[in-house]
């Protein structure tokens, strides 16, 4: 892990630590509670290369979903720090990017991405803001790409769902949701990979045992669920064949309609997780 991590901590202990490599957001610790994201001991944190875990932010691009490399460019380059304090209760960081030569020359908008994460008791708050900052509107998919950890994905259930029209990324289908969706065991799933759409700001609730994570979003429509199980785990070089079986990723996400956005204004996403 490089050198250059910004670690926040509030005043009743809750913590987080940041990679200015594409804002990437490592660790979640909630006051008086163990780490709360997976992140893979396989990770290289190599300049210019993806790091596998945490909360990955996908931009301007999702997945292989177009024409730019896969889920955009933000989450390989470098941000800028512009904001660090801690407050009475929580503790704030703000992250910025803003469009290069580099960008134009594969996505050729003028924007300004904000990333910002608000860490405190036993929540931890996400946003991302893009400013259209060129004289021609714009459109991106986007997510916050959050790989919670878990102990065994047999105890683990997203409740929420039920009812939502999905795509399923693996077998290219559509399909509906009709009822809480269980990881492995009976009736279980693995080798998950699905884009639930219209979750808007419905909450999800993700148990393990006796262990719920409250997920929240505002200004994402959608949400990702995935995990690769044992034999697409295997296949990835920045994860243990083990890895699988220690995360379970719960995305915040705008993805089947692409946001579209003016010149001059703003788009604004959030992700709110609380553990139980």
């Amino acid at each position: 892990m490089t050198d250059d991590l910004i670690t926040l901590e509030a005043p009743d202990g809750a913590s987080l630590k940041l990679s200015p490599q594409g804002a990437h957001l490592l660790s979640w610790k909630p006051a008086g509670a163990a780490e709360q994201l997976y992140l893979s001991p396989r990770s290289e944190f190599t300049p210019g290369k993806a790091i596998r875990g945490g909360v990955p932010v996908c931009f301007p691009q999702f997945a292989e979903r177009g024409p730019l490399p896969k889920h955009g460019f933000a989450r390989t380059l470098p941000w800028e720090l512009v904001q660090q304090e801690q407050g009475q209760d929580d503790a704030l960081a703000v992250m910025r990017l803003r469009d290069s030569d580099a960008t134009r020359a594969i996505w050729p908008h003028a924007f300004e991405l904000e990333l910002s994460v608000r860490v405190g008791g036993r929540g931890l708050d996400i946003e991302l803001a893009c400013e259209n900052i060129g004289d021609s509107p714009l459109q991106f998919t986007a997510a916050l790409h959050t790989y919670l950890r878990v102990a065994d994905l047999d105890e683990v259930s997203v409740e929420g769902l039920a009812g939502l029209r999905y795509f399923d990324s693996i077998k290219q289908a559509e399909a509906l949701q009709r009822m809480d969706l269980l990881l492995t065991g009976e009736n279980g799933v693995l080798d998950l990979d699905r884009i639930y759409f219209g979750v808007k700001e419905r909450p999800l609730l993700v148990t393990e045992g006796r262990r719920q994570v409250v997920i929240r979003q505002q200004g994402f429509e959608d949400t990702v669920v995935w995990n690769p199980g044992p034999e697409r785990c295997a296949k990835l070089a920045d994860m243990p064949p083990e890895g699988w079986s220690e995360m379970l990723c719960v995305e915040a996400a705008c993805v089947g309609r692409p946001v579209e956005l003016p010149a001059g204004e703003t788009w604004v996403g959030r992700q709110s997780l609380r553990l139980e």
